[in-house]
C-alpha cells in the first residue's frame, strides 16, 4: 500500500536503546525489564506492573490469577479484538457476549447488568479504539454484584476517565505494545494492578510458575513462558519517554481528518471532545451512514485498496467468527454490534502520516461515498 493503515514510529534514540542492550550480557529478565515496569507504573499511576510478551498473554494471566476457570462466565464485548474472548477460553471459562453503546462502541452497562448470572465471575471492559468506557457504571455494577473487573486498555494507553489513566480502575488492567499501537515494543504487553498479591501471582505465572525470584528450578505452579525480552523493554522505555509527544501528534492527526471530512455527510466521524474523558487515539474510525447497504462498506474498502490506500474493517464481531459461532448455544442478540460492525472503516493512522496523505485519503473516501 502506498498509504499503509499503520506504521511504527521508531527514531534514532529507540535504535540506540536497543543496540545498547545487545552490548550487554542481559537479554532477558534484566535491568531493562525493571526499568520498563517502573516507567509504566509511574506513567499510569499503578503500584504494580508486570511486563509480559503480549496484550493477549496479559489478559490470559489476569484470568488465571483471578481464579476464573471451568464453567465460569466472563462478560465481554463482541465488538473487540478476538483476544478478549480467547483469554477466557484458555481457562475453559465461557465468554458471555454483551452489546455495545452505539455512541462509544464500548460495553453498554445496562446490558452488562442484564447478562449477569450466578456463574458470572468477571467483566472485561475494553476501552475501544482508545475511548474510555463508562467506568463509574461498570464499577458500581461489579461492586454490587461481587465481580472482578479486568480493564483491557490495550488500545488506550494514556486515555483518561475523570482525570485518571485508564487501566487503573479495575482489579487488573492490561496494555499492549504491538507495532500498530500508540507506543510499541515490537511485541509486548503489561499487567497493572494495585494488588500486590495478584502482581506476585502473575509475576510467577509469566515465568513458568517459578516460586520466587532467584529460585529458577523451584516451581509453585504450572506457568508459561510469557517473558518479554530486554530488547523489547529497552524500546518500550525509549518510547515511553516521548509518549506525551506521540499522543499529542495522534490527536492532531485526528483533528486533521475531522476537518477534511467535515462536509462528508455520508460518514459519521468520531467525537473529538467528550465530557470527562480524554481519548488516546489508537485509530480513526468512521462509520457509513445508516442509509447505505451492508455491501457498500466492502466496496469502498476494495476501491481504496485499488488506489493503494489501506483501510481496516474494525471489528468483525467475535460471536460471528467460526471459532465461536460453533461454541455458542444460540446466536446472541447483539443488534448494535452487528449493525455498527458492518459500517466501520479505520483510516490510515500513524504518527508519521503526512498532511498530503490525509488529504488524499479523505478526498478519495469522500468521492467513493458520493458515488454510492
Amino acid at each position: 500500500m502506498r498509504i499503509p493503515l499503520s506504521s511504527p514510529d521508531i527514531n534514532e534514540q529507540d535504535i540506540e536503546a536497543v543496540a545498547a542492550v545487545l552490548r550487554t550480557p542481559h537479554l532477558s529478565m534484566g535491568p531493562e525489564l525493571l526499568g520498563f515496569e517502573n516507567s509504566i507504573a509511574q506513567y499510569v499511576g499503578s503500584s504494580n506492573v508486570v511486563a509480559v510478551s503480549s496484550g493477549t498473554s496479559a489478559l490470559h494471566l489476569c484470568i488465571r490469577a483471578l481464579g476464573i476457570s471451568d464453567g465460569d462466565e466472563v462478560i465481554v464485548p463482541s465488538f473487540a479484538f478476538i483476544a478478549v474472548a480467547n483469554a477466557v477460553r484458555y481457562e475453559r471459562a465461557n465468554p458471555v457476549f454483551v452489546d455495545i453503546d452505539p455512541k462509544t462502541l464500548n460495553l453498554d452497562p445496562e446490558r452488562v447488568e442484564a447478562a449477569i448470572t450466578d456463574r458470572t465471575k468477571a467483566i472485561i471492559v475494553v476501552h475501544t479504539f482508545g475511548v474510555p468506557a463508562d467506568m463509574d457504571r461498570i464499577l458500581e455494577i461489579s461492586k454490587r454484584r461481587g465481580l472482578w473487573v479486568i480493564e483491557d486498555a490495550c488500545e488506550a494507553i494514556g486515555a483518561e476517565y475523570r482525570g485518571r489513566k485508564v487501566g487503573t480502575f479495575g482489579d487488573v488492567g492490561t496494555f499492549a505494545f504491538y507495532p500498530n499501537k500508540q507506543i510499541t515494543t515490537g511485541e509486548g504487553g503489561a499487567i497493572v494492578t494495585n494488588s500486590s498479591e495478584i502482581a506476585s501471582k502473575v509475576r510467577s505465572l509469566r515465568n513458568q510458575g517459578v516460586a520466587a525470584p532467584g529460585s529458577w528450578l523451584a516451581h509453585s505452579d504450572i506457568g508459561y513462558n510469557y517473558r518479554i525480552s530486554e530488547i523489547n523493554c529497552a524500546l518500550g522505555i525509549s518510547q515511553l519517554n516521548r509518549v506525551n509527544e506521540i499522543l499529542e501528534r495522534r490527536e492532531s492527526i485526528a483533528r486533521r481528518y475531522d476537518s477534511a471530512l467535515a462536509s462528508t455527510s455520508e460518514l459519521r466521524r468520531p467525537a473529538l471532545i467528550v465530557p470527562e474523558i480524554k481519548v488516546s487515539w489508537f485509530v480513526y474510525v468512521v462509520r457509513l451512514d445508516r442509509r447505505f447497504a451492508v455491501t457498500d462498506r466492502d466496496w469502498i474498502f476494495d476501491e481504496m485498496k485499488a488506489r493503494g490506500i489501506a483501510l481496516g474493517r474494525y471489528f468483525a464481531p467475535i460471536h460471528l467468527q467460526p471459532a465461536y459461532s460453533a461454541l455458542l448455544k444460540g446466536k446472541p442478540m447483539l443488534a448494535v454490534t452487528e449493525f455498527e460492525a458492518r459500517r466501520t472503516l479505520a483510516l490510515p493512522f500513524f504518527n508519521q502520516i503526512r498532511d498530503e496523505q490525509i488529504c488524499e485519503v479523505s478526498e478519495n473516501l469522500t468521492k467513493l461515498c458520493r458515488a454510492l
